[in-house]
């Protein structure tokens, strides 16, 4: 199966239309609770990003965040979990206890890896909702990306303003062909 790279724009895009949101930095933990997932944070162990727990019986979603982890991790975390209960019904793993029924997807080191098809379209709805194209169109027309000397103290202000990671912003604007790494 291939990434479904438009459908996941269109739903991104459709989402900061119905919330109203015209620019960064996006609101992901307000959009999830208006979607009715509700959002907990708290420590765990540093290789767990967070995970999406389902209730289809009782129509609940939870999304649990490391807090642990910088903020601007946690924001990614969040979109993607987000992603994964936008963009994917059924989960891998059972829990055949108590909770007998319930669907989880965990994210973790290797969900970053990018290697299975639902962790890269969670990855890619998390950088096309906090990190839209048409925003980043907008800031970067002001912006000069061809100085690469000034590209370090061009991303890291912009990094911040859209409050994700340097390393996030590089990558999505190379998805988007305005640099090159």
């Amino acid at each position: 199966m291939a990434v479904r790279r438009k459908h996941i724009r269109a739903v991104a895009e459709r989402i900061l239309v119905s919330h109203q949101i015209h620019k960064a930095p996006v609101p992901i933990k307000e959009i999830a609770q208006a979607m009715g997932v509700q959002v907990k944070e708290a420590p765990t162990e540093d290789n767990l990003s967070g995970f999406l727990f389902r209730d289809p019986q009782h129509r609940q979603a939870i999304i649990g965040i490391n807090k642990r982890h910088h903020p601007n991790r946690q924001r990614f975390t969040m979109a993607h979990e987000l992603g994964h209960f936008l963009l994917h019904e059924g989960e891998r793993i059972h829990i055949d206890s108590l909770a007998k029924g319930f669907e989880v997807n965990l994210r973790d080191d290797a969900s970053s890896l990018g290697i299975d098809e639902d962790e890269k379209e969670a990855n890619l709805f998390a950088a096309e909702i906090l990190m839209p194209a048409s925003f980043l169109e907008k800031d970067l027309a002001r912006l000069d990306l061809l100085d690469e000397d000034a590209n370090g103290e061009i991303l890291e202000p912009l990094a911040k303003r859209y409050r994700v990671s340097v390393q996030a912003l590089t990558v999505r604007l190379s998805y988007l062909g305005y640099v090159s790494i």
